[in-house]
Parts: C-alpha cells; structure tokens; sequence
C-alpha cells in the first residue's frame, strides 16, 4: 500500500535515523519504506490495514503543525488497536493556551480531553490518576486560561505539606522556605505558561495565591479558579474542609493519586472518602486517568502500567486470601 505525504511531513513521521517508522514496524509486523516521496506499506494484509491508518492519522497530525514524537507514535498505534485511531484529530484541535515560548497546551490522549471537557462543564472536578497523566499541569492551564478571560478574579492553588520520610523541622529557613519545596510543581507550571514575571505581578497584587492547604481554613473563597494538588494526602477532616470553602462564581479542580499517599499509617485518606461520599452530586465530577494518558517519556509509561499490573495483582491475591479465610471460620462454626 502506498500513502502520499509532503517532503516535511514525511521527515516528521520517519523521525530522527526512521526511529518512528522502525518502533511501527515492530509494533504492527509491516515493512514501511519512503519511495519517491510515497509511504509504502507491505506485510500481511490485515496488518497492512491496520499500520495504514495509524500513518494516515500521523501524516494529518504533522500536517496540522505538530512535531511527531515517540509518545504520539506509541499512543497513535494504541488507539488503532482499538479502532479509535481518528480520536487524535478530536484532540489537536483543543487548544487550551500557549506557553510563553508559543508552545500550545492541549490535551494528548482521549482520557486528557474528557478530563478537560469536564472542567469546563463542572464546577468542581476531581482529576484521578497515576503521575505524568497532566492531571495538574492541564488544570493550570484551564485556571490560567480562565484569569485571563477575566471568568474568575483570582487563581489559588493548594496542596498539603506532608512530607515523605523528611520532617519540615529539618528544612532551614522561614514557614515560607519550608513549605516551599512542596508546592514547586505548582509555581513551576505557572511560569512556563504565564511567565516569571507576569506571575510575580499578580501573585504581589493577591490575584495569584500559593499556599498550604492549612492557610485555606476560615476563609470563603468567591469567584476564584481553586487547585488542590496531591490531595490523596489530605485527611477526610482537610477535605471537608477545603470543599466548604467554595463560594459563588468559583471553580475547583482537585487531583491526586491514591497510589501515592504519604500519610501515617492507617491513616484514611480525604479523597478517598470524596469519592465515595460525592460520587453522585450534579455539577461535580470525578475523571480517573490511567497509565495510557501518561505524557511524560514512554518509559514512564511503562513504569505505571507495570504498577498498576502489580498492584492489581496485589489485591487479587488479597482478596483471595480474605475469601479463603472467611471460608474457614464458616466451617469452624458449622463444626462447633
């Protein structure tokens, strides 16, 4: 089978030494060969098909201004999988903002697009997921989006200060200094859409607001895009909490991963018990993400998934052991 492609297209999809081609013929069984400016496609027929329409979506991909990369090739040939291969076009065309260097922030996988389609349709969202899946750099987006619209006044942004094996006494310097450190993913996320300076300004005029989430108690918070990051490490008490913080013309996006809690041992965690308590409010919704919206280096991808099998594993075999148990003692009593 043959595929047309311009001269910068067919660059973009080959990628660096054929790096792209070589990862689809080994994913999809085919050979693919660049012939007089044709993409030539042979192998068995249905894998043939299959690879076809993984590079036809590419080609528009590229032909839509963006640069292929490994992730786009791995997710591209995972939608075709699945017959969902046009799904990428629904994406590219979601345009949230630009970073400061131009660069335009979208969602990269259907589970990144429901999760923005959420936000916008929502007054509180809870983004679920592994790390990498943009759960807080796409809700960023959307606060920073939303201030510059002028649909809220102000921007707050919140994540507890739990440590992970490291006490807050140990770090030197002021509250400020200490607490810092934890909410670095969130300033950093600020400045390369918003910029340093822009950022300052209006963090020095109290537009944009980073803090722990204990500084959230007392206040009522109105017409402001509010963040909770990381709030798999809030007490049920915290999340109470911040949730009844809201007020009017506000807009909420909670994220966290329940696999990475930092709390004590045996202590509960608050988002685990939102989602059981709010599951079923209107006008909140919950988004779970999973290992195939991962957006960082392919690798990471294949670190999640391999924890999330492991895991999943994990709690089978649990389960399984409670079962065998809770048998036993019936047939104790039954005895007796």
């Amino acid at each position: 089978m043959e595929l047309d492609a311009d001269a910068k297209d067919l660059i973009n999809l080959f990628g660096i030494r054929d790096f792209h081609v070589k990862k689809l013929e080994k994913e999809e069984n085919v050979s693919i060969v660049n012939r007089n400016g044709k993409v030539v496609i042979s192998g068995d027929a249905p894998n043939v098909e299959k690879a076809s329409g993984v590079i036809r979506q590419l080609i528009q991909y590229s032909q839509r201004g963006n640069m292929i990369e490994e992730q786009s090739v791995d997710y591209a040939v995972m939608l075709g999988e699945s017959g969902e291969e046009e799904a990428i076009s629904l994406m590219d065309t979601d345009v949230i903002c630009h970073t400061m260097n131009g660069k335009p922030v979208k969602p990269k996988t259907l589970g990144q697009k429901t999760y923005v389609d959420a936000i916008r349709n929502n007054m509180v969202v809870f983004g679920l997921g592994p790390a990498g899946t943009g759960k807080t750099y796409l809700g960023m987006a959307m606060a920073i989006t939303a201030f510059q619209k002028e649909e809220v006044g102000r921007i707050i942004l919140t994540r507890p200060a739990i440590e992970a094996g490291e006490k807050l006494g140990f770090l030197p310097g002021d509250m400020q200094s200490k607490v810092d450190p934890y909410l670095r993913p969130l300033y950093d996320a600020l400045y390369q859409i918003m910029g340093a300076e822009n950022f300052q300004k209006n963090m020095e005029r109290g537009l944009i607001e980073v803090a722990p989430l204990a500084y959230m108690r007392g206040r009522t918070l109105d017409n402001a895009f509010i963040i909770l990051d990381e709030a798999q490490n809030t007490t049920p008490a915290q999340m109470k909490m911040f949730l009844t913080r809201i007020g009017f013309g506000s807009k909420v996006i909670i994220t966290g991963d329940a696999t990475q809690k930092d709390l004590a041992p045996g202590q509960i965690s608050g988002l685990d018990i939102a989602q059981r308590v709010l599951r079923n409010i209107e006008g909140i919704s919950f988004i779970t993400l999973t290992s195939k919206d991962v957006v960082r280096h392919p690798l990471v991808q294949k670190i999640v998934k391999a924890y999330e099998d492991y895991e999943s594993k994990e709690h089978s075999k649990t389960k399984s052991r409670r079962s065998a148990a809770g048998a036993g003692s019936r047939r104790t009593e039954s005895h007796s």
